[in-house]
């Protein structure tokens, strides 16, 4: 398989510093040697150009930095469709999660043009399903999945086009502990599933990633990962943008990339929120290496 790695080193969408260094972060942990371990061909394209919060104006409070993430979004939404135009695997670096917009979007206007549909699995500890209006923070890597989903500002919602990039019915979200009150009622009004941390707890993830996966396979072409470090619990994965203890454990993480690589389906891979300044010497870094590995078919026999 040819990857086309893509490093977008913004923290513009996050209420902390740091994530911005995710994507080197996880270059030094050795990801791309360890996919060519596993018979893959990799092209580094590099990182995104993007304008850092002292160079620019927070704007609309209720939706930080909108404009240069808006910018950011559509040039990463061309780059993604140009690499799966090729035949290729993207590997998008974060970040934070707000770089979810332009990948998905780039992904969805591929899939548009060839008359194909797209599902989505994300797993995270949060929703990423507020708006302008619901965000109690106005952090827009808060607010990724309501763009994608037709939901907050125009200027996120046109990122590829303004066209339905996901039906809700694809949409999985796995790993949930912490949903705020506007997001409760967007996952009533879409219908998106959502499988929290207690629904691991008694299914078990075995059985709670057969239903993910099967929900977003259900009549796609393509399915996109959006991974947010953030849901492996912070004992294990020290350095996150917004650490929510209660998380994804060691073997969890494990199995979710392990299901995924098992089920064939997966056309692109985002792994978002690793920062460097809270880790410890790059713990959580070589740890999202590990499960982008076990995504790409390592296996201990």
């Amino acid at each position: 398989m040819i990857i086309h790695v893509l490093g977008v080193p913004m923290d513009l969408g996050s209420g902390r510093r740091g994530v911005d260094m995710g994507p080197s972060a996880i270059r030094i942990a050795g990801v791309a040697e360890r996919l060519k371990e596993l018979g893959n061909k990799i092209i580094d394209n590099g990182d995104i150009d993007i304008r850092i919060m002292e160079e620019i104006r927070v704007g609309d409070t209720r939706a930080r930095y909108l404009k240069e993430i808006a910018r950011v979004s559509h040039l990463l939404a061309k780059m993604t469709e140009r690499m799966m135009k090729l035949g290729h695997f993207p590997l998008v670096l974060g970040g934070d999660h707000a770089i979810a917009i332009g990948s998905i979007s780039g992904i969805a206007a591929f899939a548009r043009r060839k008359r194909k549909k797209l599902g989505v699995l994300w797993i995270d500890a949060h929703g990423d399903l507020n708006t302008p209006a619901t965000s109690p923070s106005g952090n827009v890597h808060g607010m990724p999945l309501a763009s994608v989903l037709g939901y907050g500002p125009v200027d996120l919602k046109s990122v590829g086009g303004r066209f339905e990039k996901v039906n809700p019915d694809n949409v999985a979200l796995v790993g949930i502990r912490s949903l705020d009150a506007g997001e409760r009622k967007l996952i009533e009004q879409t219908g998106v599933h959502v499988y929290t941390m207690s629904d691991i707890d008694r299914q078990g993830i075995h059985r709670v990633m057969k239903k993910a996966l099967a929900r977003v396979t259900n009549g796609t072409d393509y399915v996109h990962v959006s991974f947010d470090l953030d849901s492996v619990d912070p004992t294990i994965a020290p350095g996150v943008g917004t650490p929510v203890k209660g998380g994804l454990d060691y073997r969890e993480a494990h199995l979710i990339m392990e299901s995924i690589c098992e089920a064939n389906v997966m056309t692109s891979l985002e792994i978002v929120e690793v920062n460097p300044i809270l880790d410890e010497h790059n713990r959580s870094a070589e740890f999202a290496v590990e499960l982008v590995q076990s995504a790409f078919g390592k296996r201990i026999l």
